[in-house]
């Protein structure tokens, strides 16, 4: 047998043992990193991130007591949701910071262990308190559903031949954090990952509007959102196929799919 036979064997064999079970989704997921040490490296980054940035205080910004005020909502209602399942040993880690950041990029994240950051260039855009509170909840959702864990799983069997964290943060210190970065905000090439990329923004949006509906915010301020989105663009996106979100149409269509599903949570 060649050598290229046996190592697409053993890493076919790490990529089935490295699969574990979703507690949202209930499907099995590659999870190369183990979640105590994707917070352990999220906090790091998170930390560099904030002393990098110009952090907008909540006692003086009215902005960004709204993102605490909101963010706070949002992490209550997942609180209550894995309470209400049995399951409160999933937040294991979960160490809730919300802060707004001054940049002018359209953009929100959370990353695991519950640190989110919103940037003052998507207030314009979500506009109110609802539509904040949909973008929220799926950031918070790609953080639950562990989508940058899968992601990066997949770039170090790539690039690192799926070596542990700790070995590749030892041997490629800079490119693995960039690994991490990209995995929990940048986009990927066309290719294998692209597709799967779509798909988890999706599924982001499908459990963000529950959280959203949760914390008592109208969920279908989520369409509203989407269509400034679309105007903002002004037909200047890529097509889908070459973007790693899902086009602005199909993401309105899939939301009012998950909205009767949502309003099911209400008061909840």
């Amino acid at each position: 047998m060649k050598k290229t036979s046996y190592l697409s064997i053993a890493v076919l064999l790490l990529i089935i043992s490295s699969c574990t079970k979703n507690n949202l989704t209930g499907k099995s997921q590659l999870a190369l990193v183990p979640e105590k040490e994707i917070q352990s490296l999220s906090l790091e980054q998170y930390k560099t991130f904030i002393a990098k940035h110009e952090v907008l205080n909540p006692a003086k910004d009215a902005n960004a007591a709204m993102v605490q005020r909101v963010s706070n909502n949002i992490s209550k209602a997942v609180q209550r949701y894995f309470k209400s399942k049995n399951t409160p040993e999933v937040l294991n880690g979960y160490n809730w910071e919300y802060n707004l950041v001054k940049d002018s990029a359209i953009n929100a994240w959370c990353m695991p262990g519950g640190k989110v950051v919103v940037y003052t260039g998507i207030l314009p855009v979500s506009k109110n308190e609802n539509a904040l509170a949909v973008v929220l909840g799926h950031e918070v959702s790609h953080a639950l559903l562990q989508h940058g864990n899968q992601r990066m799983s997949q770039s170090m069997i790539q690039q690192f031949g799926g070596v542990a964290l700790s070995v590749a943060l030892a041997n490629k210190p800079a490119q693995t954090q960039d690994v991490f970065m990209r995995a929990y905000g940048v986009g990927t090439e066309v290719g294998f990952a692209l597709p799967f990329s779509r798909k988890h923004e999706l599924e982001a949006d499908r459990f963000g509007l529950i959280w959203a509906v949760m914390a008592g915010y109208d969920p279908n301020e989520a369409i509203a959102f989407w269509e400034r989105m679309e105007n903002i663009s002004n037909g200047q996106k890529p097509p889908e196929l070459l973007s790693t979100h899902p086009s602005d149409a199909t993401r309105k269509k899939k939301i009012k799919e998950y909205l009767p599903e949502a309003l099911k949570y209400k008061g909840k």
